[in-house]
């Protein structure tokens, strides 16, 4: 039982320390590439050097480092979890204990979903940094320091900066109703949903804490974007397991030509070396990046903008309606968006790729090095 205990804690510290080896190396290309999915219009498309020119200083490339750390951590463990359960359930009772590649890309896909669904509140903290980095600060006294906002609204609604032009002009066209009312203006105030469009929400970096983020936005905030997120990661396990079951078998059967006798089973083969198992997951990492890449930047879009709750309350009460075709709607991706699905296309498959190629390399290194002693 010890065996088997010291078994699992090597396995979990080797899973967790190549998650954050890899996170660490890799987290400057994806900073770059969230900025261009972010600051890139329809006819605007920024460039690398544009993006580091914004962030100022290199320390600007990590900031958000943690959350992605954590997100990371937990999600790939439930992905692997998830991947290893189901596969079992597959290999259960036959001979070869072989997973085919149909079988490897609906357990994957499952345990994308399954991933999403645990690492969207640690995203959304790592966009709002990254997001956040790039934001140049104005010196100026702020217009939400000159506004007199009611407890009310500061307590519900952090950061909320009302306007008072669009405000004096809905108590105008209000005043009509009944004129006992002593102090009308105070009476909206006090009523943030009644104020719709006559506010602006603040930048995203002053909604950046999750404290910040429930309190303007709500608990509903932290999973924004979360259709766009389950069919991100669905299509990239799905891809990503299935390429690298695919590679995995062509290995095999390579290494298994010319031996005498001919193997009659994967166990006779032997194991494939780690640096061919960790460039098959390098090759798939890419691949399954560019099939779900333009979902990825769906989801870093709409987490990178600040909506009031009392705005979603609205939307709500009024039944509004999802903009888009149906593919688009069912998907979380915006139609504003559809010219920019494919910003930092390249970056996101040098991440990838780089980055599974590190995980699955230094797991390998780290189980060796930890059971072995």
């Amino acid at each position: 039982m010890m065996l088997e205990d010291n078994l699992f804690a090597s396995h979990a510290i080797a899973g967790v320390g190549s998650v954050a080896l890899a996170s660490s190396l890799t987290y400057p290309l994806d900073t770059i590439k969230v900025l261009k999915q972010v600051g890139s219009g329809s006819n605007k498309q920024l460039s690398s050097l544009q993006v580091l020119n914004r962030l100022g200083s290199l320390s600007g490339l990590y900031s958000g480092l943690g959350w992605s750390t954590l997100g990371r951590s937990f999600g790939m463990g439930a992905r692997f979890g998830v991947y290893e359960i189901l596969s079992a359930f597959y290999k259960d009772g036959r001979e070869d204990n072989y997973v085919y590649v149909s079988e490897a890309l609906m357990a994957g896909m499952v345990a994308g979903a399954a991933e999403a669904l645990i690492s969207s509140p640690f995203e959304l903290m790592k966009v709002r940094a990254q997001v956040s980095s790039a934001i140049r600060v104005q010196t100026s006294t702020s217009v939400a320091e000159n506004v007199t906002v009611t407890p009310v609204i500061r307590r519900l609604l952090h950061g909320y900066t009302p306007d008072l032009k669009a405000l004096s002009h809905s108590t105008g066209l209000l005043s009509i109703l009944t004129n006992k009312h002593p102090d009308l203006m105070g009476a909206l105030q006090e009523y943030p949903w009644m104020m719709s469009g006559s506010g602006r929400p603040p930048l995203v970096s002053s909604v950046r804490r999750p404290s910040d983020i429930v309190s303007l936005e709500g608990w509903g905030a932290l999973w924004r974007g979360l259709r766009s997120g389950v069919v991100r990661d669905s299509v990239f396990g799905g891809i990503f397991f299935s390429s690298w079951q695919f590679l995995h078998r062509a290995m095999l059967d390579w290494k298994a030509v010319g031996m005498d006798p001919e193997p009659r089973s994967d166990e006779e083969i032997g194991p494939l070396p780690p640096l061919y198992v960790s460039l098959a997951a390098g090759f798939s990492g890419a691949v399954a990046a560019a099939a779900s890449h333009c979902f990825d930047t769906a989801k870093n879009r709409s987490q990178s903008i600040v909506l009031p709750k009392y705005v979603s309350m609205e939307r709500k009460l009024l039944k509004w309606n999802r903009p888009g075709k149906r593919f688009e709607r069912a998907t979380g991706i915006h139609p504003a968006d559809r010219n920019l699905l494919f910003r930092g296309f390249w970056l996101r498959m040098a991440r990838s790729g780089f980055a599974s190629f590190m995980i699955v390399g230094s797991y390998y290194l780290a189980v060796d090095y930890l059971v072995s002693r």
